[in-house]
C-alpha cells in the first residue's frame, strides 16, 4: 500500500490507559468465521458514505498488510507491471488458503490489505513468507508483510469496520472505514512498531505458495479518452459524518465532471487485447512457473501463450461453450473491474481528458486548502490490469491501476501535500 504521511491529529496513537479507551467496549469473542459472508450487500457505491452500512470486524481477526519497499524506484525503472502483479500475489495466496471462506481484501497497487479469522493465521503467514521469497528471487523486490490483531487496534482506540459492495454477479468488494486499516498500516511500517508485527522468518522450503487464478494476460489498455487518472482522496475531519459528506460531494463532483459510469470507466471493450509476447507475459511466467529453471519457465510461457491464442479465437468468433459464452466474456471482465474502492480513503481510476482533470484538480485543491481533505493524483495514457480468475464463468476480479505509477505515484503526491500543509507533524503509513 502507498506510503503516506498523515497528520498526527488524524492518527494519534492512544495508550490503553487513556480515558477515552476506558469507555470503549471491545466486542466479546465468538465464532466469527462467517462474519464477512453474512454481511448485507450494498448495491450503490454511494452507500459507502453512510456509517450504518459498516459493521465492526470481529476482535479475534487479523489485518494483514503487504507492500513493496521502494516501489516508487521500481516503478521509475519501468517495473510497474511487476509491482502490480506482486501486489496482487498476496491476495491470491491467502484466498487460495481460505478456499470457500469469504474474507475481505483491498488491492492498493503496490500491496494489499487482507482481513482473516484466526483459523487462517498460520497458513497465511507461511504462504506470505513464501510470496515474499518469490518476489525477491524473481524480481529482486522486497515485499513487506505483517499482521496486526484487530484487538490491538481497538486497544489503541481505532475502529475497523467493513461493508460489502456488489460490483458484479461474480465479485463483491470490501469497503473499510474507522481508520483502523490505516493505523494497522502505520504499525507495520513505522520503525518503532514494525518489529512487533512484521514477518521476519525465512521461508520454509517445504511450503509451496499457490498462485492459482493469478493472471496478467492483457496488453496495457489505452485510455478510451485522452488520459487515465489515478486518484486518492482522504477526508480529514475528526467527525466521521463530516467526512462522509466530503466523500459524497467528491464522488458526485467526479460524476459531474467526467459523466456517467460507462463514460468515466477506465476500460473500453474494444481496447481489451490479449498479450502474446514474452515481455508482456513474463511477470506471470516468472511467478507461476514450477521454478525459475529456464525450461520450466519456457514451458509455462508457451502454455499461457497458447491459452491466449485459443482465447482470442473463442472471443473473436463468439464461440458459446457449455460453461462460457466467449462472445460476452469481455463484458464480464469489464463488470468485475476494481476501478473504484474505499479503504479509509477513496481510490478511483478514471478515464477522461486534460480539461476534465484540471477541473477536478481545481475542485480538490480548493477543498484541500480549506482543510476538508488531502489528495494525490497521477495521470497516464493507459491502464494495467491484473486478474484473479478462479472460474471463467464465475468468481473473478480484475484489478486496475494507472500505468507508470498509478496509485503508488498518487500516494507520493498525496504525501507531498500533507508535508507542505503540516511539515512538522505526522506519522508514516
Amino acid at each position: 500500500m502507498g506510503l503516506l504521511l498523515i497528520p498526527v491529529s488524524i492518527y494519534q496513537r492512544v495508550s490503553s490507559n487513556d480515558k477515552s479507551y476506558s469507555r470503549r467496549i471491545i466486542p466479546k469473542r465468538m465464532d466469527t468465521e462467517s462474519f464477512y459472508a453474512e454481511l448485507p450487500v450494498l448495491d450503490n457505491f454511494l452507500d459507502i458514505t453512510t456509517s450504518k452500512n459498516f459493521k465492526s470486524v470481529p476482535n479475534d481477526w487479523y489485518v494483514i498488510i503487504t507492500d513493496i519497499i521502494g516501489s516508487t524506484k521500481a516503478i521509475e525503472s519501468g517495473k510497474y507491471k511487476a509491482v502490480n502483479l506482486i501486489g496482487a500475489c498476496s491476495i491470491v495466496a491467502v484466498l487460495n488458503i481460505a478456499e470457500n471462506l469469504k474474507i475481505p481484501f483491498v488491492f492498493g497497487g503496490d500491496g494489499a490489505a487482507i482481513l482473516i479469522p484466526p483459523s487462517l493465521f498460520i497458513k497465511s503467514k507461511y504462504a506470505l513468507l513464501a510470496t515474499r521469497h518469490r518476489a525477491k528471487l524473481e524480481f529482486n523486490m522486497d515485499l513487506r508483510v505483517g499482521a496486526v490483531p484487530v484487538v490491538d487496534l481497538l486497544k489503541a482506540n481505532y475502529e475497523i469496520k467493513v461493508a460489502k459492495l456488489r460490483v458484479s454477479e461474480n465479485y463483491y468488494q470490501a469497503a473499510f472505514t474507522g481508520d483502523g486499516l490505516s493505523y494497522a498500516t502505520q504499525l507495520i511500517k513505522h520503525p518503532e512498531t514494525a518489529s512487533l508485527y512484521n514477518y521476519y522468518e525465512p521461508p520454509n522450503p517445504n511450503i509451496k505458495v499457490d498462485f492459482s487464478g493469478l493472471e496478467c494476460r492483457w496488453q496495457d489498455i489505452p485510455s478510451k479518452h485522452a488520459e487515465t487518472v489515478s486518484l486518492i482522496v482522504k477526508a480529514i475531519s475528526e467527525d466521521n459524518e463530516v467526512n462522509n459528506k466530503v466523500y459524497r460531494e467528491v464522488i458526485k463532483k467526479i460524476q459531474a465532471i467526467y459523466g456517467r459510469e460507462e463514460t468515466l470507466h477506465p476500460i473500453a471493450k474494444k481496447y481489451l487485447k490479449l498479450a502474446f509476447s514474452y515481455n508482456s507475459l513474463q511477470a506471470e511466467t516468472r511467478l507461476r512457473a514450477k521454478s525459475n529453471n529456464f525450461w520450466h519457465q519456457l514451458i509455462y510461457f508457451q502454455k499461457i501463450r497458447l491459452e491466449n491464442i485459443l482465447g482470442w479465437i473463442l472471443m473473436t468468433f463468439k464461440v458459446q461453450l457449455q460453461d462460457v459464452d466467449w462472445g460476452f466474456y469481455k463484458e464480464g471482465v469489464l463488470a468485475a473491474t476494481d476501478y473504484k474502492k474505499f479503504d479509509d480513503m477513496l481510490r478511483m481510476i478514471i478515464s477522461g481528458n486534460q480539461e476534465q482533470r484540471e477541473k477536478l484538480v481545481s475542485y480538490l485543491e480548493k477543498k484541500y486548502r480549506n482543510g476538508n481533505l488531502v489528495y494525490g493524483l497521477h495521470s497516464s495514457d493507459r491502464v494495467l490490469m491484473t486478474c484473479l480468475v478462479f472460474e471463467r464463468n464465475g468468481r473473478q476480479v480484475h484489478f486496475v491501476d494507472g500505468a507508470d505509477g498509478g496509485y503508488a505515484t498518487a500516494a507520493k503526491s498525496m504525501k507531498q501535500r500533507i508535508n507542505s500543509k503540516q511539515p512538522s507533524t505526522g506519522v508514516f503509513l
